[in-house]
């Protein structure tokens, strides 16, 4: 079976989605990434199964991420991807992730540097699954945001889901 064949096998498959926020200083109502990805998801015929945003601690990620797996396919993490001191994301999930999919943070890249040039190297944007989920991270600039989900998430997100289930 070829990649459009497991396509047309997803098509239609609901796919409920977690979103988590690392972010020291983003509230509800300041956290335009958050707000972002709610509507996308619910625009692409998803279904948002959770929201929270956490600091940039290791155990709050951990945790958040672990909570929402129980109920969403796919749990989409935004922030804290970066080199500085206070980015943890990136070391909590390496520790988490059963089967990493490279790609995700090789495309991601390539098509930063369309962007942002030779700064995408910064960026430690991956994905894997983690009990039976796939967990996406990205950095937390809106412009980076907007392009993991509508370049690479966005059209796949029924095709994710539905190999979780094979």
């Amino acid at each position: 079976m070829g990649t459009d064949a497991h396509r047309a096998a997803a098509a239609g498959l609901t796919v409920t989605v977690g979103v988590v926020t690392v972010s020291d200083s983003r509230t509800p109502e300041t956290d335009t990434n958050g707000i972002y990805l709610r509507a996308a998801i619910e625009a692409a015929g998803a279904v948002v199964g959770g929201y929270r945003i956490v600091r940039d601690e290791p155990v709050e990620v951990r945790e958040a991420v672990e909570a929402l797996v129980a109920d969403c396919r796919v749990v989409l993490v935004n922030g804290g991807t970066g080199i500085t001191r206070r980015d943890n994301t990136y070391d909590t999930l390496a520790g988490m992730l059963e089967k990493t999919l490279p790609g995700f943070g090789e495309l991601f890249r390539m098509l930063s540097w369309e962007q942002v040039g030779a700064a995408a190297m910064l960026s430690r944007a991956t994905a894997g699954t983690f009990r039976g989920s796939v967990v996406v991270s990205t950095p937390g600039s809106p412009k980076a945001v907007t392009l993991a989900w509508e370049r690479l998430i966005a059209p796949e997100l029924q095709h994710l889901a539905w190999e979780l289930g094979r």
